[in-house]
């Protein structure tokens, strides 16, 4: 869990933000506050990019998945079937 910010560390960053800054205080949390939100928007693209990828490629690998539950319901054989060599007869 992050500690919350009292209100002492609140007024020694704007202390030091004042002392940074000065005059430009204003336009330099405009400048943040809009970065800010481009940050948001961009991951909030990237996460509803990802989330339509896993949902297209759900729909397309359970279209492709066969649905038989028996080895012998499906067509074609996973592998070779493979019959044992004739016994010699030894006399």
């Amino acid at each position: 869990m992050l500690p919350s910010i009292g209100i002492t560390e609140l007024i020694v960053i704007g202390i030091v933000a004042i002392l940074l800054f000065g005059k430009r205080l204003p336009e330099v949390a405009r400048n943040v506050g809009r970065g800010y939100g481009e940050l948001r928007k961009g991951l909030t693209e990237l996460q509803t990019s990802i989330n339509s990828e896993i949902d297209a490629s759900a729909t397309t690998s359970s279209r492709t998945t066969p649905t038989a539950t028996n080895i012998d319901d499906l067509d074609e054989p996973t592998a070779p079937r493979l019959e044992p060599p004739p016994a010699d007869e030894q006399n």
